[in-house]
């Protein structure tokens, strides 16, 4: 078969291209993003695929914990701007799709116009939170069916997204429910599974030998889920390995050493250089452009 040519390429729809990935030999290294700089700084690291982190967007839009404070209507805006910022597919997390069967399936619809490649729905029991904090807890089998279900409506109705189904079942459960809600969600139509934080490798390995298709492994450091190295985790079965908080954990820990110094009356080390940061905000490309278009 051809290799697909750079026209070719360019034609596809986020979806498209984020199905093309799923379906390739490699496991998806996919650091996660919270806002445009960030998902943009992804792009032009050379990665292929991010993932709008809730955590990280509640903590950096709000200035508030992962535990369900933040709206809908909070989270499709930052989600515009993630989308209109990178020209990678971006997943957005949709968290339990914000009441009903009815409003999962237009959060899912919101999500696709968007310009989200993918939208993940779980099967907490609102207010959700951070899946590797304690308090947690998950909704009966069939409320959680009927979430995917609507979720998979909202795509088979013509809106061009994919479908990740998430179960925090582990935590409460146990192993086995988890990998049974997560059977349920595959035979459904979700194109991509993703157990919440496994508690052993043992676990990790059990997970991804007995669901089909493709499945995703948070790598939370600190987290309740071992963090293996690339390599393992494909060895496992995984096709994704997210890593939802370490651009931001990177970031905070940035700035309070800034801020420290500051306060000490010093410069900060490890700053950029201006020219180098005028880079990465995308100042080239826009005076490129409005060269352009201001050519008679």
């Amino acid at each position: 078969m051809p290799e697909p040519t750079a026209s070719s390429t360019q034609r596809q729809s986020l979806a498209q291209r984020l199905r093309a990935l799923l379906e390739g030999p490699e496991l998806l290294v996919m650091p996660c993003c919270f806002d445009a700089l960030s998902a943009r700084m992804i792009e032009a690291a050379g990665f292929p695929l991010t993932f709008m982190s809730g955590f990280a967007v509640s903590a950096s839009r709000l200035g508030a914990p992962d535990t369900g404070l933040i709206s809908y209507g909070e989270m499709l805006d930052q989600g515009r701007s993630i989308c209109a910022a990178t020209s990678i597919p971006v997943i957005g997390d949709a968290d339990t799709g914000y009441g009903n069967p009815m409003n999962v399936k237009r959060t899912v619809e919101g999500y696709a116009r968007a310009g989200f490649a993918c939208a993940m729905i779980e099967d907490q029991l609102a207010p959700k939170r951070c899946g590797h904090t304690r308090g947690k807890q998950v909704v009966d089998r069939e409320e959680a069916a009927a979430r995917i279900h609507a979720a998979v409506a909202a795509r088979e109705a013509g809106h061009d997204v994919l479908v990740m189904a998430r179960t925090d079942a582990r935590h409460d459960h146990g192993l086995d429910e988890a990998i049974e809600r997560c059977r349920i969600f595959a035979d459904l139509g979700a194109d991509i599974l993703f157990l919440e934080a496994p508690q052993s490798e043992a676990e990790m390995e059990k997970l991804c030998a007995e669901l089909p298709g493709p499945k995703m492994a948070n790598m939370v450091e600190g987290g309740d889920t071992p963090v293996l190295a690339p390599a393992r985790l494909q060895e496992l079965g995984f096709k994704i390995a997210a890593y939802p908080l370490t651009l931001l954990s990177c970031a905070v820990a940035a700035m309070q050493d800034a801020l420290g110094a500051l306060e000490r009356g010093e410069t900060p080390s490890g700053l950029m250089s201006f020219e180098a940061l005028r880079d990465a905000v995308g100042f080239p490309e826009y005076e490129a452009e409005l060269e352009r278009l201001s050519a008679k």
